[in-house]
């Protein structure tokens, strides 16, 4: 049993905790040995269960051989962002010098900074998931620096929404950093992402039992530790029964019975009920009431705070001076109700004070009549904002108050959301926008409340998204300018909610109520992006006949014609037409052969997708250099602005496909797998992993490695439904060429032939995009060799209308597999000239292999041979060293 010296109340949760502290030494002293890999650890028990005096011991146990660090959460401020973080990394950040601050922090200072309050967040709306990598960045940066380093979280059940998403996030990166994180919380205590979180912790943690209560012999040492030896049997055992074994409880008694001056013995054992009445609940209450008016308005200042408690902001918060605010602050100390916060050495806050116990706490605030309650949350509003701590902080309070008609209080709620989107917490700005709603806004204001709202809620819930821009496309009051954006976030909200119909039968409706000029045309462009990336839709002939007179006189003057350009280009890429076409309507929605100002990558006037279709455009017309430039500027712009969600995973996918097109297979294979992570923190089954999950396993086949496209095609679903939007290359393609690569032939067929069906219904297809001429008519060859030579003619007719050298060179190829003697030799030499021009490596690797078999010429073998081998296209380097014989195994 764990030991504690008589008196040391405090100390009273450790009896019965021999196996944590165990597992808590165990951990200090590998991570003081020089471990190269850091820990976590997760308490989980009830309320009073000892949690907060296990995190104390551990503190005790480290802070003589580490640098420890510690943060609580708080009832009633769990809707502060960042607050916990913020508290845990005080002493690092009090330390550094700005200037030390953004050398340490490197790129992440002005993504993390803004929300840690050290730099001033930038005029765009951060991206949650970019700041939380940011968080994670600059972090593993300071505990390198403060190494050995414990990180001790409290209360985690209380702590904020974002601080759990950073804390998840940098416990699953503790593997190669010397760090130990000891996290306690109640179970069950938290919901929504929060709980999600706290789950993800709870699995990366070691495993660690419950926190019981005491047992009664373990309340029996508690109690002759606390009272004396003489603490006799029956009284001990009482002790027990009162309290269940609770710690916290336990503890709170023994110290009544000593203010009592009780005998423990058992003629005294009566009068623990009682006694036990008064340290919890009403009697607790009763023991703060019996302290006095003014500390009872003091305590519940302090109650309306929460924690790191201000004596200045308590003290106007009651209404009293500094010197009275003192003397209650000591009344309350002595009763065990407040005490001085615990500071880490250097760092800032001194003389703040907190609660001694949560539960405390918790009785505290409850007691407070609820209007009272409810008004000192408006006055801590007003007191906060004159501090200037600003609109974010002053806004968990106004989140308390009564609606009103107040439209100043809707115009700090306002300006709330705009600091909390700015430093990457959208929930929070949703939180404050809503709570504006209730007031209510004024009827001019209203529409543009709705418009923020549904705003601040695109990148996490489109559905909510829909349903604030909704309402506020019908609530008058949006200029014009304001109104054609509202649409075009809605339709972008419905297409990520798999509602591309009423996408754009929304845009539809917007146009038809505008007169000819860039707003109607931005919205006739939104109209064709979202027909332009649906898979089934009814007349795409139609559509592209529409598109192309569109956009036929168009200039590019603006960026709507831009837009319109842009999709006219991808349209015709899609279906086949001229390259050199396709090219120059990509060329012409450039300025000086740069995106023009407002269609950058991180603009938000339009879509990512639209600056993705013409990447797409310019690499399947060959123009691989354009292809590159854009998607490379497109991940360092994300990167740099902290977007590290869906649009830096397709980044580095359509980045990575770049790769795969110029036969840099292995560059490939690893820049669409990072692709895949990062499109996983965003969820699963989404349309960029179909996209993402297609390119990596065109990337293996081509590589060679069947077995691993395989293995992604299972875990990632990569087989029917198929999503309703277009997914590049084209999925019937390469699922086709991945079943029939497996051995399951029929059904490889299968696909191929409705890749063929829906290339028909497009009118044309592109040859490179969809894949599947090729993969059918080798297939058919064997069984059906007539049927196989129209395919591969189509195909070369397709191709040579498409007119791209490596559109033509792997029809050539296709076609020189058909036959047999010289025609089989003639055609491959042409595929060979054609792939050689074309800036396709693996392709032209392919055709020099495939023509040095056919013309059984070694000089030719080894050339391919040696291509295969610098695209990292394993299958191909086995085939063509087959080729040459055992020598060259």
């Amino acid at each position: 049993m764990t030991e504690v010296r008589p008196g040391a109340a405090a100390s009273a949760p450790l009896w019965e905790r021999d196996a944590e502290l165990a597992a808590v030494r165990e951990a200090v002293d590998a991570l003081c040995a020089g471990s190269a890999a850091g820990s976590l650890l997760v308490f989980t028990g009830e309320a009073g269960i000892g949690k907060t005096a296990l995190l104390a011991q551990v503190r005790a146990l480290a802070e003589s051989r580490c640098t420890v660090w510690s943060a609580r959460g708080g009832e009633t401020i769990t809707s502060v962002p960042f607050n916990v973080v913020r508290q845990l990394l005080q002493p690092a950040l009090v330390a550094l010098m700005p200037d030390e601050a953004r050398e340490y922090f490197g790129d992440w200072y002005d993504i993390a900074g803004p929300a840690l309050g050290i730099a001033e967040p930038g005029a765009r709306q951060a991206d949650p998931q970019g700041v939380c990598d940011g968080l994670v960045a600059a972090v593993r940066r300071l505990a390198r620096r403060e190494w050995p380093l414990v990180l001790l979280v409290d209360d985690a059940h209380w702590a904020d929404q974002e601080t759990l998403h950073w804390l998840a996030a940098f416990a699953e990166r503790l593997d190669d950093l010397p760090v130990l994180v000891v996290v306690a919380r109640r179970p069950g205590d938290a919901g929504g992402e929060s709980a999600r979180h706290l789950d993800t912790l709870g699995a990366l943690s070691r495993p660690m039992p419950s926190l019981r209560a005491l047992t009664p012999d373990a309340t029996a040492g508690l109690t002759r530790a606390t009272l004396g030896a003489h603490a006799d049997a029956p009284f001990c055992r009482e002790v027990w029964a009162v309290t269940g074994g609770n710690p916290y409880e336990s503890v709170e008694l023994l110290a009544k019975v000593q203010d009592s001056e009780l005998e423990p013995v058992e003629d005294s054992a009566a009068e623990l009920r009682a006694l036990n009445r008064a340290a919890r609940g009403r009697g607790l209450v009763d023991r703060l009431e019996g302290l006095g008016v003014d500390a009872t308005k003091f305590a519940w200042a302090a109650a309306i705070l929460g924690t790191q408690i201000s004596v200045d902001l308590a003290a106007e918060l009651a209404g009293m001076q500094r010197d009275e605010a003192e003397r209650c602050a000591v009344r309350l100390s002595a009763a065990r109700i407040l005490t001085e916060a615990e500071r880490t050495p250097g760092q800032v806050g001194e003389g703040e004070l907190e609660f001694v116990h949560p539960l405390i706490a918790t009785a505290v605030y409850r007691s407070i009549p609820d209007a009272l309650r409810t008004a000192m949350h408006g006055v801590a509003a007003a007191v906060v904002t004159a501090s200037g701590l600003g609109a974010a902080a002053a806004s968990r309070h106004l989140l308390e108050v009564h609606p009103d008609d107040d439209p100043e209080l809707v115009e700090q709620m306002r300006e709330a959301a705009g600091e909390h989107l700015a430093v990457g917490a959208p929930d929070a700005a949703r939180r404050c926008l809503e709570r504006a709603l209730l007031e209510p806004p004024l009827p001019e204001v209203h529409a543009r409340v709705l418009y923020e709202l549904g705003c601040a809620t695109l990148l996490t819930s489109p559905a909510t998204t829909i349903g604030y821009l909704r309402q506020a496309l019908t609530v008058h009051g949006l200029e014009a300018e304001l109104r054609v954006d509202a649409v075009c976030r809605l339709s972008s909200a419905l297409v990520h909610n798999d509602q591309l119909e009423e996408a754009v039968a929304v845009v539809d409706a917007e146009a038809d109520r505008l007169e000819p000029g860039p707003a109607r045309m931005r919205l006739q462009a939104v109209h064709y992006m979202w027909e332009g990336i649906h898979a089934g839709e009814e007349d795409a002939p139609g559509r592209s006949r529409r598109l192309a007179q569109l956009a036929k006189p168009l200039t590019g003057r603006d960026n709507s014609e831009r837009a319109v350009l842009i999709l006219r280009a991808f349209d015709a890429m899609t279906r086949g037409e001229n390259a050199e076409e396709v090219a120059e309507l990509c060329d012409r929605s450039l300025v000086n052969s740069r995106l023009a100002p407002g269609l950058g990558w991180t603009d938000t006037e339009w879509s990512f997708e639209l600056l993705m279709m013409l990447g797409i455009s310019y690499t399947y017309a060959d123009r691989l250099d354009r292809a590159e430039s854009l998607f490379t500027e497109a991940r360092r712009s994300y990167e740099s602005a902290g977007w590290s969600g869906g649009h830096l995973a397709l980044s580095h996918a359509f980045g990575g496909y770049v790769l795969r097109r110029r036969g840099r297979l292995k560059e490939a294979d690893e820049s669409l797998r990072e692709a895949l992570r990062l499109a996983d923190r965003v969820g699963r089954g989404l349309p960029m992993h179909w996209s993402a999950a297609c390119m990596l396993i065109d990337t293996l086949l081509a590589r060679g490695h069947v077995g691993e496209a395989e293995e992604i095609a299972e875990r990632y679903s990569f087989e029917p439904p198929h999503p309703s939007t277009i997914v590049l290359p084209d999925t019937h393609s390469i699922r086709g060429r991945l079943l029939i690569a497996t051995g399951r032939v029929e059904e490889g067929v299968n696909e191929l032939e409705t890749a063929e069906k829906m290339s028909e219904d497009r009118g044309g297809h592109n040859t490179v995009m969809a894949p599947w001429a090729g993969d059918l008519a080798r297939t058919l060859a064997v069984e059906d060799p007539r049927r196989a030579a129209e395919v591969a003619a189509d195909a070369r007719v397709q191709a040579e209308r498409f007119g791209t050298d490596t559109a033509i060179g792997e029809a050539l190829r296709c076609a020189a597999a058909l036959e047999t003697g010289q025609r089989s030799v003639a055609l491959y030499s042409q595929a060979v000239t054609y792939l050689e021009a074309s800036p396709c490596a693996y392709e032209h690797a392919a055709a020099r292999v495939e023509y040095g078999i056919a013309s059984r010429s070694r000089t030719e073998i080894t050339r391919g041979l040696t291509l295969a081998q610098s695209c990292g296209a394993d299958g191909l380097v086995t085939r063509a060293r087959a080729a040459l014989g055992p020598e060259t195994q």
